[in-house]
């Protein structure tokens, strides 16, 4: 009998061309590849310095995400030169070598990491790869998503495969059913918070337990995106009819005879029972409350009700030194509630939480009530299909009503490009996933949280418990 494997042993052994040494080092074939117009251009480079094509370009989507602007009306030119001449880039590429590209003005334009799935570009059991950490997003459909440098963009471009060493294996189960006001974005933040920033390096995650299943796809995207934040270089979800419902009418996902023997072949991804992962992790949702960072890093996270940490009490010197920095640098007090914290700005948006789901939960937080004087509230979706969506129903009446900015999509204030940035010392509750220091902007003190929780600190102008506002409708 076959030793019993995990869902990541399955993925890799059926994408393994060769095994190249005894150090779990293999060339592994790339089903596809995910471009943008930031880190794509000096691989494209390389391929005409060394007179190379592209090996697939099927397999390969190339869209404009990071550096264009959000500004409501959108127009092909950009204000910024060097975006724009990047974004010229990878269009001159594109024609070239063959690809696909969604640019500026293209109705599928956004998020590389949510334009993939909701073409059906991103099946479940594939390997993909791309030049952007949270490539891992995709393991929500049940495909292994990791992202690369630019030597391997330019490798994968040239030879539809990458030299890939296996990782370790951990299983995440987390149990229970989240309540009203905690989301995905909570448990995959406590996750980060118990192993820390670099507890799942040299990991792929599996997540497993009735709280995930419990998940629409949007959620386990979520989770999944986020998942790098833990160090992890992947992370899967086993699919299931949730999500081969999502799959289902999608652009490029396969019709007729090939879709049912497609869906025999998926229904077989997961791990198998006895199958032996190398680190087990527990969470129960059931206990789980709304959490904010305070800190520089995503593991530097409290519930809502919570105080800012004393570096005082902390044994290890090297996490001392790592509070003390973090704390003076958001500007805070040790022990002060979060509660406390006023913010400058709120910003719902990046390749996280920007989806439809996320926005018609916002959407519900908002309705009828006004941000916070003092506040500049800005909504991105994260792709021109959810932005066509919520106006269909009508979200984007309910946030302008409510005081926030309508914009297009992009990347935008999640990493401060073209002009969507903080000022030093301006203070954003932010549904995004990275909180380092600059990471909105020079000086900018970024606060990581649910959407709704973004919502509700734009109402009141201080990070706040959105459950009150829940149980007040």
């Amino acid at each position: 009998m076959p030793a019993p494997r995990t869902l990541y042993a399955k993925l890799v052994d059926d994408h393994t061309v060769r095994t190249l040494d005894d150090d779990g080092h293999v060339l592994l074939y790339i089903d596809r590849q995910v471009l943008n117009e930031y880190t794509s251009p000096q691989a494209f480079s390389g391929l005409r310095d060394a007179g190379r094509r592209v090996r697939r370009p099927r397999s390969a989507l190339a869209v404009v995400d990071h550096v264009n602007p959000t500004v409501p009306k959108r127009g092909p030119a950009m204000a910024d030169p060097g975006g724009q001449r990047q974004a010229d880039y990878l269009a001159q590429n594109c024609q070239d070598f063959g690809i696909e590209l969604f640019d500026v003005l293209d109705p599928r334009q956004g998020i590389e990491h949510v334009v993939a799935p909701e073409q059906g570009f991103i099946l479940p059991g594939m390997v993909v790869a791309a030049g952007d950490s949270h490539t891992t997003t995709y393991g929500a459909l049940g495909a292994l998503g990791f992202g690369i440098g630019t030597s391997e963009i330019e490798h994968l471009l040239a030879t539809q495969t990458l030299v890939y060493r296996r990782l370790k294996t951990m299983r995440v189960r987390v149990d229970g059913k989240p309540a009203p006001g905690t989301s995905a974005k909570d448990i995959v933040m406590a996750l980060i918070r118990q192993i820390g920033a670099a507890g799942a390096a040299g990991y792929v995650i599996e997540f497993v337990g009735s709280a995930i299943t419990s998940l629409g796809v949007a959620g386990r995207m979520t989770i999944c995106n986020m998942a790098v934040e833990a160090g992890a270089r992947g992370a899967l979800v086993a699919p299931d009819a949730k999500v081969y419902a999502f799959l289902r009418h999608l652009p490029r996902t396969p019709q007729g005879a090939v879709w049912e023997a497609a869906l025999r072949d998926w229904q077989t991804l997961r791990s198998d029972d006895d199958a032996v992962f190398d680190r087990d992790i527990q969470l129960d949702s059931d206990r789980l409350e709304p959490l904010v960072t305070w800190g520089t890093s995503p593991d530097q996270a409290v519930p809502i009700g919570g105080h800012v940490p004393n570096p005082t009490e902390e044994n290890d010197s090297a996490r001392r030194r790592d509070m003390q920095r973090a704390i003076a640098y958001m500007g805070l007090t040790p022990g002060m509630p979060v509660r406390d914290i006023a913010i400058t700005h709120a910003f719902i948006g990046s390749c996280t939480n920007a989806r439809i789901e996320d926005l018609r939960e916002v959407a519900d937080i908002l309705r009828h009530r006004r941000v916070a004087h003092g506040v500049r509230a800005i909504i991105v979706p994260s792709s021109s299909a959810v932005r066509r969506q919520a106006e269909r129903e009508g979200l984007d009446r309910i946030f302008v009503n409510a005081g926030f900015e309508w914009r297009q999509s992009g990347c935008s204030m999640c990493l401060a490009m073209n002009g969507d940035a903080l000022k030093p010392g301006e203070r954003c509750a932010s549904s995004t996933n990275r909180n380092f220091e600059g990471r909105q902007g020079t000086g900018a003190r970024t606060h990581l949280m649910s959407p709704v929780m973004v919502a509700a600190a734009a109402i009141y102008g201080r990070l706040t418990d959105v459950r009150e506002l829940i149980s007040g409708d």
